[in-house]
């Protein structure tokens, strides 16, 4: 693969989680569940829930903000806005309008990008996309959701699974390494596999779909967790390949936090040791598209991601989406 003479780097890193806890006993009060059924099947043992006053703008402003003091640069020195979201405020305006307004980014544009949990790395994407063609010096990338607001805590197969949280990257143009590879994907014949029916063009709001529960999520379970580790698996090693590296070369790996058991299955296909491999999906849940960029700004505050590392992040979501990214820090 040719290496490009400009790249784009994530120059800075922020996040930020509500104060709410919410853990397993406390939903075994609410829904016929156990915390050992939830951490045997998802590796899951608290998550973090927004607070009624909160919203998704309110979560991905203070993560923006944070990322922004990281890489030591102004609000009105952001370029764009770009929010990976399947929970905005509202319709419309976008929740990176939002954003923008919150951190007073008067000089950006704004736009959000809906691909559920692939939400960070599409939105990535598109950033890399503008820094490298010379359109944009400076994005501010979001991943932010409240998907506690769309779940029902009667359903024990899916209300353990979600947690509240945002992500943010600060990108930049630059002349060192950084972005070595990207690429996002979709199958929209696995649409139905993942979904939250209602709320749309298609089944808009009514007293019927809010009787039916049909404006909260609905998985299939089975299919989603083989989708997801085959996914994971042919992304990774065809990313690698093109990219010209060994799983070796990876100083790091972040997959999506949507489920432990399918991050072991996908690390151990790969012939990967945990201590190459970000996990935390024990204490936040899966936060949807703020998932891998949680992660990240974790390991690089932990110490377990430094300066010149190769960091492989790879996200799979509903639609079905997924999305890859090489980065060297």
């Amino acid at each position: 693969m040719n290496k490009p003479s400009i790249y784009a780097r994530i120059t800075g890193t922020g996040c930020y989680l509500p104060e709410r806890v919410l853990t397993n006993e406390e939903l075994s009060k609410m829904v016929d569940t156990t915390d050992e059924w939830i951490v045997k099947r998802t590796g899951i043992k608290t998550r973090h829930i927004a607070d009624p006053s909160e919203a998704t703008s309110d979560l991905a402003a203070e993560a923006g903000r944070r990322a922004l003091a990281a890489a030591g640069v102004k609000p009105e020195e952001v370029d764009c806005i770009i929010v990976g979201t399947c929970t905005p405020d509202m319709y419309f305006p976008s929740t990176g309008c939002l954003v923008q307004h919150h951190l007073g980014a008067k000089n950006a544009s704004a736009f959000d990008v809906s691909a559920a949990c692939s939400g960070m790395m599409y939105s990535l994407s598109v950033a890399n996309a503008y820094i490298c063609s010379g359109y944009y010096q400076t994005v501010l990338v979001i991943g932010a959701d409240t998907l506690s607001r769309l779940v029902d805590f009667k359903d024990r197969a899916t209300c353990v699974l979600f947690g509240d949280g945002a992500g943010a990257y600060v990108m930049q143009r630059s002349e060192r390494p950084g972005i070595e590879y990207v690429e996002v994907g979709a199958d929209g014949d696995e649409w139905d596999i993942l979904t939250i029916p209602a709320g749309g063009s298609r089944l808009p709001a009514s007293h019927e779909t809010v009787e039916k529960g049909l404006h909260t999520v609905r998985a299939k379970g089975r299919e989603v967790f083989k989708l997801a580790v085959r996914v994971m698996e042919e992304s990774v090693v065809g990313a690698l390949n093109k990219c010209g590296l060994k799983p070796d070369d990876i100083d790091l790996l972040i997959p999506h936090q949507a489920n432990l058991r399918i991050i072991d299955a996908g690390r151990q296909r790969l012939g990967l040791p945990w201590e190459k491999v970000m996990a935390n999906i024990d204490k936040y849940g899966n936060t949807t598209a703020a998932t891998i960029p949680i992660a990240l700004d974790e390991a690089i505050r932990g110490g377990r991601a430094k300066p010149g590392d190769r960091v492989l992040m790879v996200s799979f979501g509903a639609g079905f989406t997924w999305g890859i990214t090489v980065a060297v820090l």
